[in-house]
This record gives C-alpha cells, structure tokens and sequence, in this order.
C-alpha cells in the first residue's frame, strides 16, 4: 500500500465514524501542481486518543502536538505511514520552534490558519476531491506566490524555520515572495540561528537537492539570512578572480554558477562540497600588488578544508557526511596536475572515496569557469581503460614478510609498504620476488643489526 492509498483509507475510516477528515499541507499542493507527493497528511476534527482508538497499528510520537503515526497494517516490515493531525489552534511559542500548548478545535479553518503560507493551507476531501480553501492559497499557486498565513512576522515568530522554508518553496517552485513576507525577513532574519544546527542543515540540503540551488541560495542572501547560516559563504561576495581562469566574475558568482548546475537529487555531500569548494579564497586572497603576477589564493583548498569542517560540525553533520565534504574540498584542486601525475598518484587519487563526486565537481567547476574539460576528459579515461585489480591491487609483501626479512615492526614499516606499493601501482615490479628485490636493494640499511 502507498501513501496515497493509506491516507484516503484514513479519511473514510474516520468519515464513516461521524468525523472529518481531510488531506492537508504539502501533498494537497502537489497533487494541485501535478506532482507526486512525497507523502502524505491528514487532518481531523478525532482526538488523538479517538485516532488510536480506530487505527490500533499506530504510533503517539507526536501526540503532544495531537498528531498520531497511522501506519499500513498490511504491511509487516516496513509500513507506510501517514501523519495524522486533530485540528487544533497554537498558542504562545516562548523557543520560537513549538507552541506552549496547543488546544484541539472542531473548525478546519482555525486549524489552516496556523499554519505557515497559503501555498500549504489547502485542504482537499478525497471523497468528492474538493479543495478546501480558506487563506487564499490557489489563487498564490495560480500566480506563483509564496505568503506567510495572516501576519509574517507572527509566523516567523512562531517558528524561526519558516524562513528558511519560504525561502526553500520560493526556489523550488520559481515562485516569488509577497512583499509583506518579504519585509518580515528584514526583522527577523537574525533570529534564524535559534533554530536547532540539525534543521538548519536539513532544510539547507533541501535547497542544494531539490533542483534550484542556485535561486535558493540568491534568495537567501537577498533574505538577509545567508550572512547568519554561513557567514562563510556570504564572504565569497566581492572575492575577485584571475580573468584568465575565471572570466565568469568572482568567487560568489563562480560558486552560483555551479550551484545552477546541480540536478535534483545530487548526492547531498557532493551538493555541499560544490558548495564549499572554494570557501577559503576570501580568507588567502592575494592581489597581484602582493603576489608580483596575478590574484591568488594559496592553499585556499587546505584551509577550505578546515573551514569546511568547521560549518560541518557547526550544523551536526555525520562524521561520515563531515570527511567526505571536506575531502571533496581539500582535493578539488588536484584535477589541474592529473595529466602529469606518476601512475601511482593517479591511481591513489582516484581511489579516494566516492570519487565519482570528486570527478563531478571538478567538471562543474570547469564549465563554471574556463570551460575547458581536458583534465576532466583524461581522468575519466584512465578510470574507463585502467582494471580495477591495477587500481587496487593486492599486497606483493606483508609486514610478517618484512619482519622475517629482518627489519623491526616499526615507523619504516609503513615507509617501506608504501615504496613496494607505489612500485607495483607504477608497473615497475609485479610479484612477490620483485618485491623482495626492491627492498633489499632500498631499503637494507633499515634492518636489524
């Protein structure tokens, strides 16, 4: 069963027993738009306790907010769920994320209106498939706007998120900001940092991945938010760049470019290490005044690094998520030296994991750039022509080899397994007994005496 199918069951199961029942939110303005919902939510006029009294197979994980996890009963492992709400009217919100306390409401309408734009205000019956609409939202949808319910600023108080949400939907669907809503972001943008790091960076990943990160980004920096989430990122602004290798502007505009070129669904470290990539030109920027030739940015991609790891850590991310941004960061310049590299480089760079982000970022910088994609081309048809077994191929010599040749486990150890190890991946020796050779012919003066 999908989500579809449950929550339309839902709403008759709670019809039939004398209680309204509606799609609501998000999937209402989907199916309006012809998209496919990514789920589903219901909205009743039944108490929590009355909804797990008619659905048994459920969940209270949001019960204080009168909100109960339906979930499919058809299924044994991994059921479909839908969200089911009571309608109900907020009151007070002192963190700026929840209300103080809720209280529970047989009117649809008073429900709808506390809710965060228009756009999302939509109810739809699945019996007669009639849109329920009280705050205006087809008629935004019809015209492409995105509009706080009632007062902006009391939206945006109510929950600090909502900014970033505005601006999200606004990229995602190419629709603008009402002026009202957008003079509440003047207020109030500062306040975004009271948000949790962990919903920060989720919605900031739903920006990057849902297809229009470039325009979600614009907006939020024309929002006033981009300077209090990544203040990082907000100094790229004005950063100047060597025409000859960037004649498309400076660092921000490089950094836009190939946010433009990110397609929906990327993954989502590669999406942040696009990013990030060039997050520490503005810190070595280098006017030619300084450097006696041209602008430059030395070791911009080592303290891009550290920067990158910072935000990373500032917004909760996985140590997972963490390395592999940092890693897409610290090695992304790299590419300019690859036609040149020993075979032994290359194959160790290309073994970097998840290189195929490392490889995508590379071609978007350059058709961000210069456009030229020869580094890009070379790589690629090395990975293509070179067997994965002389990429990575296995160990000619062991450390019990070493140590019955004579030499003490030690800090030479791993010097001497990584000159047998780049002999092999550059084709100078290929079994056992060369191996053998080569160390006793480098590396004799390291054994025991």
């Amino acid at each position: 069963m999908d989500g579809k199918t449950l929550s339309y069951q839902i709403c008759a199961t709670l019809k039939a027993k004398g209680y309204q029942a509606y799609l609501v939110g998000g999937c209402v303005r989907d199916i309006i738009l012809c998209r496919e919902p990514a789920d589903y939510d219901v909205a009743t006029d039944a108490t929590p306790d009355i909804v797990q009294q008619i659905f048994p197979r459920s969940l209270a994980v949001g019960v204080q907010f009168g909100v109960i996890v339906v979930l499919d009963v058809s299924a044994e492992e991994n059921p479909v769920q839908v969200d089911v709400a009571t309608f109900r009217s907020d009151i007070g919100s002192a963190d700026g994320r929840h209300p103080d306390r809720v209280a529970y409401t047989k009117s649809p309408e008073e429900d709808v209106r506390r809710r965060d734009f228009t756009i999302n205000g939509l109810l739809l019956d699945p019996e007669t498939n009639q849109v329920v609409d009280f705050v205006g939202g087809r008629k935004d949808i019809e015209v492409g706007i995105i509009r706080a319910i009632g007062d902006p600023v009391r939206r945006f108080t109510e929950d600090k998120l909502r900014m970033l949400r505005g601006v999200r939907f606004a990229a995602r669907f190419d629709y603008k900001l009402d002026p009202q809503t957008r003079q509440a972001y003047g207020s109030l943008a500062a306040q975004v940092t009271k948000v949790s790091a962990e919903r920060i960076r989720d919605e900031l990943t739903k920006i990057l991945i849902e297809g229009a990160a470039r325009r979600g980004f614009e907006l939020l920096d024309e929002a006033g938010l981009l300077i209090h989430l990544l203040p990082e990122v907000s100094r790229m602004k004005g950063v100047p760049q060597p025409p000859q290798y960037h004649p498309e502007g400076d660092v921000w505009i490089h950094t836009l470019l190939m946010l433009e070129k990110l397609p929906p669904g990327c993954p989502e470290t590669q999406a942040w290490g696009v990013l990030l990539h060039d997050v520490g030109k503005p810190t070595t920027f280098a006017p030619p005044e300084i450097t006696g030739d041209r602008i430059r940015f030395n070791e911009h991609a080592e303290i891009g690094m550290r920067i990158a790891e910072d935000i990373c850590h500032r917004l909760r991310f996985s140590n997972e998520e963490t390395e592999q941004i940092a890693a897409l960061v610290a090695n992304h310049m790299k590419f300019k030296d690859v036609i040149n590299m020993k075979p032994a480089t290359l194959k160790r760079f290309i073994r970097l994991e998840r290189f195929d982000e490392h490889l995508e970022l590379h071609r978007l910088d350059c058709l961000s750039s210069h456009g030229s994609l020869d580094n890009y081309d070379y790589t690629r048809r090395f990975i293509e022509e070179t067997p994965a077994e002389q990429v990575r191929p296995a160990r000619l010599l062991t450390g019990d080899d070493l140590k019955s040749m004579g030499f003490a486990p030690g800090p030479a150890f791993r010097e001497i397994l990584e000159a047998i190890e780049n002999a092999q991946l550059d084709g100078r020796i290929a079994d056992h007994e060369s191996a053998v050779r080569l160390v006793e012919e480098e590396f004799a003066g390291l054994k025991n005496n």
